[in-house]
């Protein structure tokens, strides 16, 4: 019984029980990852798939039961690895963050260069997602650290913690009729060309919700998940845009004007997420600390131990 026969057991299971796949993600041969699953099982005694004929079918009742203590013993394997890294180079290493584009274009900068300046032997490696995507990347150990608006919290495998608070705003030209006033309602914009985000991304469900609950129907003549762009095409005239605050905070050209949409399509909050019984370096901890006030290395280590159950903004 070895830790190669965990690693392809798990992949294949990760890789819908598709040998091929499996192998190819291990960099490996398909009847080596075959033969290892086999000797593996002729150990424990019990069938961990499934089978017809040599292909794989389904987990059985004690294979579920096996991978989920591999899960546990990959797991610890992983967090051996870390304590090596931390007590051998505590000042480097590569920090894995997994994020949607608003927080990386516009929340992690400051953070992550002010982590270089501290620890300028720490690499970055930033993976841009969907906030489904990035709970799987931290959930799958692709990522250390993932940071969304939706979703995260959904996940049991995830320990998150909320990290600050953000609202919509509409972005429209100076021109514009809807420019002249200050408070604006939604009936006011519903038969207006919108421009916004993509389903499932940056609070867009809160838009939607606001306007369903009024009986409304938006008239969205494009979507994306970038601010940029959305900015970009309310400049050309489509319409007028629903952007996260964040993206017109440090606006280089301030030819749009702002307002606030909080009390339409209410607040929203980011949350930072790390995989459930990971060892946390402390330089994650460090930009933990970076990103937001209140996720201090006292409240993270809590809350990994299962001491923080309810800590809200």
């Amino acid at each position: 019984m070895n830790l190669h026969q965990f690693r392809f057991v798990q992949e294949a299971a990760r890789r819908n029980l598709n040998l091929t796949e499996a192998a190819k993600a291990l960099h490996t041969s398909q009847p080596g990852v075959s033969k290892a699953i086999i000797e593996l099982e002729d150990e424990l005694g019990v069938d961990i798939f499934a089978r017809h004929g040599k292909r794989l079918k389904r987990v059985t009742e004690p294979g579920l039961h096996v991978l989920k203590s591999i899960e546990l013993i990959m797991r610890e394997v992983t967090n051996l690895k870390r304590i090596g890294e931390q007590y051998s180079a505590q000042d480097s290493g590569t920090l894995s963050i997994a994020t949607t584009h608003t927080q990386a274009r516009y929340v992690l900068p400051i953070p992550v260069a002010k982590l270089r300046e501290s620890y300028p032997k720490v690499n970055i490696s930033l993976h841009q997602a969907t906030p489904h995507e990035v709970a799987r990347m931290v959930i799958d150990e692709v990522a250390e650290i993932g940071m969304a608006t939706e979703s995260l919290a959904d996940y049991p495998e995830l320990v998150t913690l909320p990290c600050y608070e953000w609202q919509h705003v509409l972005v429209m030209p100076s021109n514009h009729p809807l420019a002249q006033r200050e408070r604006i309602g939604l009936e006011d914009i519903a038969h207006e060309p919108l421009i916004t985000y993509h389903p499932s991304f940056t609070g867009r469900g809160k838009i939607d919700a606001a306007f369903q609950t009024r009986k409304l129907q938006p008239r969205i003549v494009l979507e994306a998940i970038d601010s940029d762009v959305i900015k970009t095409y309310v400049r050309l005239g489509m319409g007028i845009g629903i952007v996260a605050e964040m993206a017109m905070r440090d606006d280089p050209v301030h030819d749009l004007v702002v307002r606030p949409m909080g009390h339409l399509f209410g607040q929203n909050v980011a949350r930072v997420a790390f995989k459930r019984g990971a060892y946390l370096r402390n330089f994650i901890y460090k930009f933990s600390e970076l990103i937001s006030d209140r996720l201090s290395r006292d409240l993270v280590m809590r809350a990994m131990t299962g001491q923080v159950n309810d800590y809200e903004l």
